[in-house]
Parts: structure tokens; sequence; C-alpha cells
């Protein structure tokens, strides 16, 4: 299908809208693209770019009614921002192809979509709201009245996980609730009771009174008090009735909701109790999932199918290719009414999409410790802000990490360990004799709650580092000297955050630094245990 003299408007010109500026571009469409940074890197691919600040509803109306006018604008369209309320807006005042401005505004501010799953008896966790009003010292006690810890603090309308985290104790509390307002677009915070149980990301197409599963992928979640997703794998692999019980939950709260026309996108746990929804967005998921992972997995451009209903179009591939699945409502679920006609297109391969971390400090130089080609990895994709002479740091949210791997194949532990290999083998030099890497290696911290980041590596008591003596003599392999404390089962599998474990990482830094001082054996492997590779080539490299 190809729209001919048709121009389409899209919101965001980062890295997650290409595929939908490309696709639009694919369907025929004159695509226009706006976006509050003049630098956005996709701002080139674009047949016009203009800068307007996505939330500028008002701005962004009178510019679509002039490209209505103009250029026969058919089509408005977001995937991956904060800023679905913004298309419904101004679709709604065009008559255009959208959910309803209301709709959008329940799946974007997370405690009117709390309160639409609570009248409707969706399952999802207990919540309270808070402004900078509501700050005062009975405020953890009035929430300590309704959940137990821990609970989770964040901003209503901010995505990415920034400002979000786990309070396991009242000595949290305080950084977490001010942190999250101050994240908060409104100045306001949700505070929710936190659902034990793996977490899963499913996309969605609605249409014509249909809902069509577009990618449902586990999500690996790791760092408390963070919610840090290394990545995710497609599809994910669990029991029919309990992906078909997620499925029904997912389409339960996206009617309470009200979405009818377009994406939508949950993050959904199981828990003891059952599903249980953690949000759910109207629009297309970010992360590399609806653009990437999921097209590669399942051969169908799900953004293309998503334009195709948002500029009024029938979605033949979409149809042609879906499956019915069978609804399953849960136990505290079963006397809800059907929302929608559910159906998937299924995956015919697994996608695994893992992220590479580093540790604070500097970077002097990015490189490939040993070079890894593989067919199965299909992207390498680091972050733009990520550069010779950049600040980087343990991630807080999931738009900290340095850079994300997607490798794809008909065997999934295949594409799995393409993609912890591919991670593990990227390497960040940084700079030595850095404060802020002296901080870490030495667990100097803002404050005695914020002991964060993690260590690569199960910690050394005082008595164990002193069965570590003596120096790594000058130029001489490191992996000759890895003391025995480092052979026990404590560590000889484990890994760290980028799939190292500790052979490898000695292995490696023979490979990054063949010559080098001689180092102290107890000061290095100290460094090691804290941060991995990376702390073992700024150590050497720090030595005078």
């Amino acid at each position: 299908m190809i729209m001919k003299n048709k121009s389409c408007l899209i919101l965001g010109a980062g890295l997650m809208q290409k595929p939908a500026i490309l696709s639009a571009k694919q369907l025929g469409y004159k695509t226009f693209v706006i976006d509050g940074n003049p630098n956005a890197i996709c701002n080139s691919v674009a047949d016009v770019f203009t800068v307007i600040d996505l939330k500028a509803k008002e701005e962004i109306l009178s510019y679509a009614k002039e490209l209505k006018a103009k250029e026969n604008l058919s089509c408005i369209f977001t995937a991956g921002t904060d800023f679905s309320t913004s298309v419904s807006y101004v679709c709604e005042a065009l008559k255009l192809p959208s959910h309803s401005y209301k709709a959008a505004v329940n799946a974007s501010v997370k405690t009117t979509m709390r309160q639409c799953f609570k009248d409707n008896n969706v399952p999802s966790p207990e919540f309270i709201k808070v402004t900078k009003d509501d700050l005062s010292n009975e405020l953890l006690s009035k929430i300590n009245g309704i959940m137990d810890y821990p609970f989770v603090v964040k901003p209503v309308d901010n995505m990415g996980a920034r400002g979000c985290r786990m309070v396991r104790s009242s000595d949290e509390f305080n950084s977490a609730i001010e942190t999250a307002i101050a994240s908060s677009k409104t100045g306001t915070a949700i505070v929710e009771e936190y659902m034990e149980g793996p977490e899963y990301s499913i996309d969605a197409l609605i249409y014509n009174g249909t809902m069509t599963i577009t990618g449902f992928a586990i999500r690996h979640i790791k760092y408390e008090p963070y919610f840090i997703e290394i990545g995710h794998t497609m599809p994910a692999v669990l029991s029919e009735k309990e992906r078909n019980e997620l499925i029904s939950v997912f389409a339960l709260g996206a009617k309470a909701l009200g979405l009818s026309c377009g994406a939508a996108k949950a993050d959904i746990k199981y828990t003891k109790k059952g599903p249980m929804i953690g949000e759910i967005a109207g629009r297309l998921s970010g992360g590399y999932m609806s653009g990437w992972t999921y097209p590669y997995a399942s051969d169908l451009n799900l953004t293309k199918q998503g334009l195709l209903i948002a500029g009024g179009n029938v979605p033949e591939e979409l149809i042609s290719k879906r499956v019915p699945i069978t609804y399953t409502p849960s136990e505290i679920c079963k006397n809800n009414p059907k929302p929608y006609e559910l159906y998937e297109v299924p995956c015919k391969r697994t996608s695994a999409e893992r992220a590479w971390m580093s540790i604070p400090g500097k970077v002097k130089y990015i490189e490939d410790i040993t070079e890894f080609t593989d067919r199965a990895v299909f992207d390498v994709l680091p972050r733009a802000t990520v550069e010779i002479g950049s600040e980087v740091d343990f991630p807080r949210n999931n738009v900290e990490k340095c850079g994300n791997v997607i490798c794809v194949s008909h065997d999934r532990e295949m594409a799995i360990k393409v993609a912890e290999k591919s991670v593990s083998n990227i390497f960040i030099t940084l700079e030595p004799n850095n404060q802020k890497t002296e901080n870490y290696l030495n667990h100097v911290f803002l404050s005695d709650e914020e002991k964060f980041p993690p260590s690569a590596y199960k910690e050394l008591s005082d008595k164990e580092l002193e069965t570590i003596t003596g120096k790594i003599e000058k130029n001489k392999s490191v992996i000759n000297f890895i003391p025995e404390i480092l052979k026990s089962a404590d560590y000889v599998n484990a890994e760290d955050w980028n799939f190292n474990t500790i052979e490898e990482t000695a292995r490696k830094f023979d490979i990054l630094r063949p010559v080098h001082p001689e180092i102290d054996a107890k000061k290095f492997w100290s460094a090691v245990v804290r941060g991995g590779i990376q702390a073992a080539v700024y150590v050497s490299d720090s030595v005078k």
C-alpha cells in the first residue's frame, strides 16, 4: 500500500523513532518529524524536521493544521516516547484515527491509570499519590498503613525507570520521594506496592474491536534498589495458562483505560496472586522491542502496521498473519467481560537484547577486546552520548546504560549466548586517576543509603583479602596469578554485569595490557572483585 501525496507527522527524532520514520517513508508518506532537541540523532532522516517541544500540544496542533491544509496530513504517530497524549490530542482535534485523548491521559499518568484499574477490578498494586504539599512527618506512617516494605516510588509521568526505585526501609524513603517528585513534569509521585515475580513486556495493536499481540518478552531486571533492565528475550518462555492469563489481564487493563485505536504496551508481572499490571502505555514500546527485536523474531514490521492503523487504513499483513488466542481470565478476573477479540502474530525465532554497562569514570576510549563476529549479531548499538571524554556511571535507570546488542537465532540458547558474549567483549577504557572511579573502588558513597553501584563479584572479607599477597610481575600474564580464594565455588562461575567470569577477566586483561607495570596483587584483585575488567585495567593504568 503506497500513500501517494500524503504526509505523516511523527513525534520524536531519537533512535527509538527511527523505525517509524523509515516505515512511513516505505509506505510513501512525506515525513514531517518534530522534536524539542535540535540535535536529535534522526533529524536528518526526516523529509522535514522542525524543532517543537513534544509536550506543547497547542503548538503541535497549530503545526498539524498547517500540514493538513498544505501537505494532506493523514497520520500522526509516535513510539518509545512519553508523548502519546500529544498525538491523541492533535488527532482528536483533526478527526484522525487514534486513541481518545482521555484514554491517552489514562495511559500516561500513573495515578490516573491505577484508579482506572481499581474502578474496573483489573489486578494492579495498591497505590497513593504524593505531591510536594504532601511531604510531612506523617506521610511515611500513612504509607505504612497501606502497604509493607518494600514498596516502589516513581514519578507519575516519566518513562525509562527515571526517578524510580525500591524503598526497603524508612532510611531510604525521603531521598526516594524527593527524587521521584523532581523527576516528574508535574511534581507528582506515586508510591505503590511492590510486586514480586517475573516481569514481562507485551506489545499489541488494537484495531476494530480486536487486540493483536505483537511481541511478548521476558524482561531481565536487576540491581536493587533500582530497576535496571539488562535486556529482554523474545519470545518469553512460560506455561500457556500463565501466558494467556497475562495477555487477558493486559486486555482488561487496556479496555479499562479506553484504548481503542492504535498501539498498547504493557509491563506486567506474574505474582503469587496471579497477573498484576505494572503499567500500560498507549504507544509502541521503546527499548528496541517494537522496532527491532520483534520484527527480527516475527518477520512483521510492527511499526508499519501501526502506521497503517494511524492513517485509517487496513493493516492487511497483521490480519493475514495473526492467529486467535483463547481468553483465559485469572481467578480474580473471572467475572470481567471479554474486552477484545484476542489474536497474536507469533515469533519464528528468538531475539536476545542485552545491555553493557560501565563503572563510574571518564571514557578514554572504547574497543572490542576480541573481535567477535557471528551471523547471530544483528545490531551493536552504543548510546550516542558515550564517547571519548564523556562521563559514565553505573545506570540508575534504563536510559543510562552504555549500549545494547541484539542477537537473533532459531536456537534460543544460541541467541542468548551470542548476545552475552558480544556484550562481554565490548570494553570502555577509563581515564586513570579519576576521583569518581577512585570513590567507587574504595566504597566512598554520597550517603549510607546509596551504597550503589554494586560490586562486580561477591566482596572479599578482610580475612580473605589477607590471603592475597605479593606482586603481579611486570608484563607477566595475570591469569597465572589468580589467587586461590578467587578459584573457589563462590567465584568460579560467577559473572559480572557484562557476563565475564574472573578467569575471563584475567584473560582479557592479558589481551588488553600485555605490557603492564608491577602491580600490588591485593590492590589488583580487590579492584577486580569490585569493578571487573574495567577496574583491573584502571588500576594498571594508574600505577605511576
